[in-house]
């Protein structure tokens, strides 16, 4: 089958969506299909260090950030007929699979309205939730939001929050997915469900590419050295991945582990300062962005991933990395760890308590101690052979098939 992808970024930038979707592509092509993704063009040295490769469509676009990396495509009739004609030179197409929030979703309902194919819907992020951890005026921008959905697709309802948003996505679309189960329980809880269909979200876990993982578990076959716990904290560093409340309880816990914290992001240099004031007895080393084999490497050689977001993660990527590389975690969002199953240690008993910084804390003292101990807990080893992208893309394929059948 073809398959037409489409997002808000091009997939060669950076991104959790993006990752998945290059991920999801090389798998749809090993298993015999054809895969096109419909994206906004990058500018500047991102855009010139990217092959050209004719998987990609890259819409005509307007660069939104200061570094050029990442851009808008206006979902408009010019972007249609742009759309329609690079399209028309490509094999018939089967289904559109649109993994995008915003002027890409636009853009891809749109195409499957007018020719009358079946959409499936990956909800990758609340939107609710990420607006307002990343604007000032988050009611304000969700009622814009909306306003602009209305215009691009046709009304959606009355409310403008970001459920109904989501809502409005969902009713244009035959198949929803999301990429954990809490996810998928919440957004059926708040109406988003595919239209003429029972209140069910399908559930598709993100995956880890399996020949990486290979590699990586090949590698990392030595025993545990001897010494403190190992500890990593990776991901971006904005407030709502909560860097800086982790570098706080560490402080507080008075543990002696050596913590490697991955990434970049706006609160680096806070971080960095933060460590200086506190002087933690952990050992705090900042390494920046990584190559995601080296991250990898790095998850495996450690004692226990740490995990402090609450309530923004779809689906927490980082702790089933970890859980399929044999390493534990410590998760302070309880929805993830409902996800996880086992193989955590848990930070407070719900997400008020686990926003404490002596929870986290006391967490971090429970971890270092069974670890040193000799005695960590035990991750699930099933979820090695169910966060493959091999699993998950043929999970996935049935779900395109169910769509064009009906």
């Amino acid at each position: 089958m073809h398959v037409v992808m489409f997002g808000d970024q091009h997939v060669e930038t950076l991104g959790g969506a993006q990752v998945s979707m290059r991920l999801q592509r090389r798998f749809l092509e090993k298993a015999g299909h054809t895969v096109t993704v419909v994206a906004p063009r990058v500018h500047g040295a991102r855009g010139r260090s990217i092959a050209p490769d004719a998987a990609y469509l890259d819409i005509p676009s307007v660069p939104i950030t200061p570094d050029r990396e990442y851009s808008m495509a206006w979902p408009g009739r010019r972007t249609d007929r742009w759309v329609d004609a690079a399209l028309a030179a490509r094999p018939p197409v089967d289904v559109v699979h649109v993994q995008a929030d915003f002027w890409g979703a636009f853009i891809g309902h749109r195409f499957a309205a007018r020719h009358r194919l079946p959409v499936v819907h990956t909800m990758h992020n609340r939107v609710d939730v990420g607006i307002e951890a990343t604007t000032p005026f988050p009611k304000t921008v969700l009622r814009v939001l909306n306003g602009w959905q209305s215009w691009a697709l046709g009304p959606h309802g009355t409310r403008r929050d970001g459920w109904a948003y989501l809502r409005g996505l969902a009713a244009k679309s035959d198949a929803v997915t999301a990429p954990s189960t809490h996810f998928a329980r919440r957004l059926e809880a708040h109406g988003v469900v595919p239209r003429d269909a029972v209140p069910r979200v399908d559930v598709v876990w993100n995956g880890i590419d399996d020949g990486v993982l290979e590699s990586v578990l090949a590698s990392a076959g030595s025993p545990r050295r001897p010494g403190p716990a190992r500890f990593v904290w990776l991901g971006r560093m904005s407030p709502e991945k909560r860097l800086l409340p982790f570098l706080e309880a560490l402080a507080a816990s008075g543990v002696r582990a050596e913590v490697e914290v991955i990434g970049g992001g706006g609160q680096l240099r806070a971080a960095q300062r933060l460590v200086e004031k506190l002087g933690p007895a952990a050992s705090v080393a900042f390494v920046g962005k990584l190559p995601y084999a080296r991250v990898l490497e790095r998850i495996a050689a450690a004692d226990a991933v740490v995990q402090t977001s609450i309530g923004f993660e779809t689906q927490g990527m980082t702790i089933f990395e970890a859980a399929s590389l044999g390493t534990p975690s410590i998760v302070s969002d309880p929805d993830l760890a409902a996800e996880l199953g086992s193989g955590f240690w848990p930070v407070g008993a719900d997400a008020e308590a686990a926003a404490s910084t002596a929870a986290l804390a006391e967490a971090l003292r429970a971890a270092a101690a069974d670890i040193e101990a000799g005695e960590p807990v035990e991750v699930d080893p099933t979820i090695r052979e169910r966060f493959r992208q091999s699993s998950r893309t043929a999970a996935m394929i049935e779900i395109y098939e169910r769509v064009i059948a009906s």
